[in-house]
């Protein structure tokens, strides 16, 4: 007689070593992806209900939480940001635990980790990590534009990254205002904490613009955030490979600064690009299951390995490599080497490349 999911995740959980790694009153952070307005593949709430059931059972403090993001979004700021998650239904009622948006209101609160790697000697992530006990990184396993693929690293470093670190991976330059649609208003002035925006009358109008100095310009991503008129835009110019290693350092800050993480990976309703979509396409594989690791490299390489054994799934945006154990994330997006950042990770010593893959299933006792 078949077991219901739930059930197979309590066994993934026991034989992962899970009930050991939650002591009573830690106080734990689910890091997860409430999705972007308009998407409906985001991992769904029941399966969250169930982790937070199990942490409780253990007599500890569960809590879910992301970060605000960089773009502007429904998710930009923590008001925003709590609106769709509980239009998600990732609501305390619904799965047992607050929601709290790490990094401030505006994604502005952050601490510096020391990491002394090739792109950052410090990372700012979000304040909150400092504050959780444990930490357990559920990630939606999909493709991804810059990335290749979007995985437990990305969901670790991107994602609990505060918006000075995001823009910090994005872009190697301040940003930039637009000016046909700046209002003047003074707001992005207002909140600059290094000051590095000045408000000077226009080439050809009376109005005046928002200037932002560059050698000031801390690269906080606050003016990004308050701009009411969308003037502030991010320079998306870093490359591929450097975008997977900056993102690559941030998760090895976090790492470094809240052990030990528990990683459980979800590989279902793999989409080709990623949750910040505002649309859900359709998914290129058929479900494979849920991963469970303490090692974010490792649960990645083991994710794209099992996806690209898969027979790929014809009238989706995979059109090659649909065969088993061709690159299905390689055809989605040929110009990315999605290798890089579970090289680079393995290198600064994220976790390592290297992995058994223990199947827990129906036969398991």
């Amino acid at each position: 007689m078949g077991r219901d999911i739930f059930t197979k995740l309590g066994n993934l959980l026991d034989r992962a070593g899970f009930p050991n790694f939650i002591q009573q009153n830690d106080l734990v952070a689910l890091k997860l992806h409430f999705g972007e307005q308009g998407t409906t593949a985001y991992i769904h709430p029941s399966y969250v209900g169930f982790m937070v059931s199990q942490i409780k059972d253990r007599k500890a403090l569960p809590l879910l939480t992301d970060t605000n993001v960089l773009y502007r979004s429904a998710r930009g700021n923590s008001v925003d940001h709590l609106h769709t998650a509980f239009a998600h239904g990732f609501l305390p009622l619904v799965t047992g635990a607050p929601v709290i948006i790490s990094g401030g209101l505006r994604g502005q609160t952050s601490i510096e980790v020391e990491i002394g790697k090739k792109h950052f000697q410090t990372v700012k992530l979000a304040s909150e990590i400092a504050d959780f006990d444990k930490l357990i990184c559920l990630t939606h396993f999909t493709g991804h534009l810059a990335t290749g693929f979007g995985g437990a690293i990305k969901n670790l470093g991107m994602g609990l990254a505060a918006k000075s670190g995001k823009l910090a991976m994005h872009s190697t330059v301040v940003p930039l205002i637009k000016r046909e649609k700046c209002t003047g208003c003074g707001a992005c002035r207002k909140h600059c904490p290094a000051d590095a925006i000045r408000l000077q009358e226009g080439e050809n109008d009376q109005r005046k613009l928002a200037v932002i100095d560059p050698v000031v310009c801390l690269g906080c991503g606050e003016c990004i955030a308050i701009c009411p008129s969308g003037a502030v835009n991010i320079q998306w110019n870093e490359s591929a490979q450097n975008l997977q290693e900056k993102i690559c350092e941030h998760a090895y800050g976090v790492v470094k600064k809240k052990r030990p993480v528990f990683f459980l990976t979800f590989l279902m309703n793999i989409t080709p690009g990623c949750d910040c979509l505002a649309f859900t396409d359709a998914h290129i594989v058929p479900d494979i299951g849920i991963l469970a690791s303490y090692d974010a490299v490792a649960i990645d390489q083991a994710s794209v390995d099992l996806v690209n054994q898969q027979q790929g799934l014809h009238a989706t945006r995979l059109k090659t490599n649909l065969g088993r154990g061709e690159d299905k994330l390689r055809a989605l997006y040929p110009n990315v080497d999605w290798t890089v950042q579970l090289r680079y990770g393995e290198e600064i010593g994220l976790g390592s490349r290297d992995y058994d893959l223990v199947c827990v299933d129906e036969s398991t006792p």
